[in-house]
């Protein structure tokens, strides 16, 4: 456990949980044992990020209920802990990033850049998600329900984004490992410049970016899709499309120019 110190207005964390001399904990939260939950209506994003982070890191809770979160910014950010979150409403962009360990599960809806860097663990979404959904994503499970908006999983380093809906625009762009599971359309340009990875498609690709490319599917990209959906209790498509790195981009620099021409 992260050692805190206490004052008189209250505890005192930082991103770690660590003494933080200027930030004040509301403490406010109703705990039972190991649970606890507050109602978020009338926090500021900062107040809601230090009572979790009291309650998670300070009293150990390991489930914490978070009601009328207002669709507010960047909540439940750098988590670095194993412990459940449940958000009841939406949140606004910068939702969840920075984490390393957490089950987070989120009512509603999202904005941008959810669950940006995040290390490991779990964030589920019930409905939509905007653009750059798991940016530079390194582990764990990003789960959105509903649809993504553009850009889902540009630089993506590992970990796997499953997405409900469809996708928008440039999804996978420049993703460098890890994989996509799409049950929905995916816009133009997907895969761009992709490095490395998987991406998963079963309904209709708009068209591919530079260097992305159709693959076979495998028994084992098809067990891998299958044990995804059962441990999120989701309906899987009778068919999908695999789409990987064609490697024409790898060795780029070393390429002459008219070479370059016909690779882009």
């Amino acid at each position: 456990m992260v050692a805190v110190t206490a004052g008189e207005r209250g505890v005192r964390y930082d991103i770690r949980g660590l003494a933080e001399p200027d930030a004040v904990a509301p403490k406010i939260a109703k705990i039972d044992g190991d649970t606890a939950g507050f109602d978020a209506a009338d926090l500021s994003p900062r107040q809601i990020n230090l009572e979790l982070r009291r309650l998670v890191y300070g009293e150990g809770i390991r489930e914490v209920t978070i009601d009328n979160p207002g669709a507010k910014h960047s909540i439940a950010v750098g988590i670095l802990t194993c412990c459940r979150i449940r958000i009841n409403g939406s949140l606004g962009y910068f939702g969840c990033g920075l984490v390393d360990g957490p089950e987070i599960h989120i009512t509603g809806r999202v904005g941008w850049s959810v669950a940006e860097n995040m290390m490991s663990g779990v964030v589920v979404i019930d409905k939509n998600a905007g653009s750059l959904t798991g940016a530079a994503i390194r582990g764990g499970d990003l789960v959105i329900r509903g649809h993504v908006g553009a850009r889902t999983g540009i630089d993506q380093k590992g970990g796997t984004i499953i997405v409900g809906g469809n996708a928008g625009a440039t999804t996978g762009f420049m993703m460098q490992r890890g994989r996509q599971i799409i049950c929905g359309d995916a816009g133009g340009g997907l895969g761009d410049s992709m490095y490395d990875g998987s991406i998963y498609v079963a309904g209709k690709v708009a068209s591919l970016g530079v260097d992305c490319v159709e693959a076979e599917m495998t028994p084992a990209d098809d067990e891998l899709i299958d044990r995804k959906f059962r441990i999120y209790g989701m309906d899987r498509p009778d068919t999908f499309r695999k789409f990987t790195c064609g490697r024409k981009l790898w060795n780029y620099d070393n390429l002459e120019p008219s070479e370059r021409k016909l690779v882009l």
